[in-house]
């Protein structure tokens, strides 16, 4: 069941949102040649504590996962797609990192994600994580009422495919509000018109995810939960969350 949210709890969404891009910008600021992947959850979890704030990622265990959830902070390396545990890993030079990240404050979640590079960055890593962020614009622009589900998977499938990318079987994004995922799921490819009509009062993570190498498939590493290319093709993340509104969208997790 979709549900639709009072401009209050919109509000209080973006309360949530702020402390979400507000740990974001430090993870990236603080990423650097030699940082390990630990470190930077520390550095999310100290956003969260000072914010008041908890994490929904934190000990989340959905069905697939033979554990919970170990951090705050989802961190996936090159070829790492998404849900990448963080651990020792100290960044090299040239690395691309995707980091994933949620905030629970006042009974409402927030969640997104950014890509970008460590050190000396390689033309095609900034081509690749500039394509997975105009295909979240592209997504976030088809999210008006009156258009459908559909409209945001094809706006975001056109702009991979159109590049050349692969873009992960059956992931994509979700409801968010009360909890992290809630319902209508929100694919990343699809035919316009289709599929469930938008309203005012829904909220949306929109998710792009692209495969540099073109191929669809992925495969889950022994921790369980971090999923990489099957061709070993770099990959990059870029979400946000928003509110349907009649307005327009309303992007409740930039700064």
């Amino acid at each position: 069941m979709v549900e639709l949210k009072t401009d209050t709890s919109i509000d209080a969404m973006r309360e949530a949102g702020r402390v979400v891009a507000r740990a974001l910008t430090a993870v990236r600021e603080a990423a650097g040649i030699g940082v390990s992947l630990r470190e930077l959850d520390a550095v999310a979890h100290g956003v969260l504590r000072d914010a008041g704030a908890s994490s929904p990622f934190l000990g989340y265990r959905p069905g697939f996962a033979p554990t919970p959830f170990p951090a705050v902070l989802c961190t996936s390396v090159n070829n790492a797609i998404v849900h990448g545990i963080p651990t020792d890993y100290r960044l090299r030079d040239g690395d691309l990192l995707s980091a994933d990240f949620g905030a629970e404050l006042g009974g409402w979640v927030g969640d997104s994600a950014i890509s970008f590079t460590v050190g000396t960055p390689r033309e095609q890593d900034l081509r690749l994580i500039g394509t997975a962020e105009r295909a979240l614009a592209a997504g976030i622009a088809a999210a008006v009422v009156g258009n459908r589900i559909g409209d945001i998977a094809h706006a975001i499938g056109t702009v991979c495919r159109a590049a050349g990318y692969g873009i992960p079987e059956d992931f994509g994004g979700h409801g968010i509000g009360r909890r992290m995922h809630e319902d209508p799921g929100v694919p990343n490819e699809g035919r316009p018109g289709r599929g469930m009509p938008l309203r005012h009062g829904m909220a949306l993570a929109i998710e792009p995810m692209v495969i540099a190498g073109g191929i669809d498939g992925y495969h889950a590493a022994p921790d369980g939960w971090t999923l990489r290319t099957n061709d070993g093709s770099r990959a990059a993340h870029a979400e946000h969350t928003v509110a349907i509104t009649d307005a327009g969208p309303r992007i409740l997790t930039a700064l």
